[in-house]
């Protein structure tokens, strides 16, 4: 079984996690832009860091056989600091019509602000303009309020909801964004956002439809398999091979897919690496180490397929 992982900052990630990745059977990331940990002060770091996502980190995936797309955005936090986002907006223009970025994102409201909802409707404006898909960060705080209003002012600034990806639903949100007719994306965090027991439940009773799992792994205490150890657990679960193969693979897709920059041929056409490749004269090889060369194979074994 083959996985799409559209959620996950690999820049906080190991080369360990992207080989284990590809063992289980990842072929695909989608990487959004985000908050970095601590606030960032100086444009420059923006751009530097929209580059690496396009770049560095597009070639590291590449070197353990994953495809790496990602999203590109001014994200919720450091919208607050109005005088950087002036800034940072007119640099997005620049960067989100580059090879391999599949939508604006990830964008939308963490304490809802009025800075927050000024610059996630020019961002929407953005995405309508250039015709991408829109990936919003739901907040962790007054969940449900702040992800119907997401949606209302997607709605409000004539976004399509097929070219929506609503993030970090729960049990608490899922009805309201399928019943809008948006995509519902749901993330494997442990202990925070979703266990994968739970998204198991939320498949059983609402089907597969517009329903994605990814994982959002990231600088925190997090799982890079959180996707193809929730399938895993779909499939004990009795859940079914085509509804798991649509959750954890096609709709993720299927949505991200109608940027016009992800297609399936990009990794079914594509099945060895060649690990003696540079980029700016760099590798991912340290101290003498032998490149791998030859066909991608797959190994999924898992120590355990619960996050609670």
């Amino acid at each position: 079984m083959r996985f799409i992982d559209p959620h996950i900052h690999m820049t906080s990630r190991t080369t360990d996690d992207y080989a284990a990745m590809q063992k289980a059977g990842i072929v695909a990331i989608i990487e959004p832009a985000f908050w970095l940990g601590q606030p960032r002060t100086e444009l420059g770091s923006f751009k530097d860091y929209y580059s690496s996502l396009i770049g560095w980190e597009r070639f590291r995936a590449s070197q353990f056989g994953i495809k790496h797309y990602c999203t590109i955005g001014l994200n919720s936090k450091e919208a607050n600091n109005e005088a950087l986002a002036e800034e940072v907006m007119e640099l997005l223009p620049l960067f989100i019509c580059k090879e391999g970025v599949v939508g604006v994102g990830e964008i939308g409201y963490d304490d809802q602000t009025a800075a927050e909802d000024k610059y996630y409707r020019l961002q929407l404006d953005l995405a309508k303009e250039a015709n991408l898909p829109v990936q919003i960060h739901t907040p962790h705080r007054d969940k449900k309020a702040g992800t119907i209003r997401s949606m209302e002012v997607a709605l409000e600034h004539k976004l399509n909801p097929h070219m929506v990806i609503v993030d970090h639903n729960n049990e608490e949100t899922v009805r309201d964004v399928l019943e809008r007719g948006f995509w519902a994306a749901f993330t494997i965090y442990p202990n925070t956002k979703m266990g994968n027991e739970r998204m198991v439940e939320i498949v059983k009773q609402y089907g597969s439809e517009r329903i994605i799992v990814n994982s959002a792994a990231d600088w925190g205490i997090s799982d890079p398999l959180a996707v193809p150890k929730t399938a895993s657990l779909m499939l004990e679960q009795g859940i079914s091979i085509d509804d798991i193969h649509k959750v954890c693979y096609q709709n993720a897709l299927d949505s991200f897919g109608q940027s016009g920059q992800m297609k399936e041929s990009d990794w079914m056409d594509n099945t060895s690496i060649d690990q003696s490749q540079k980029l700016f004269n760099n590798s991912i090889l340290r101290g003498g180490q032998l490149p791998t060369i030859g066909e991608i194979r797959t190994n999924p074994i898992f120590d355990s397929n619960i996050i609670r």
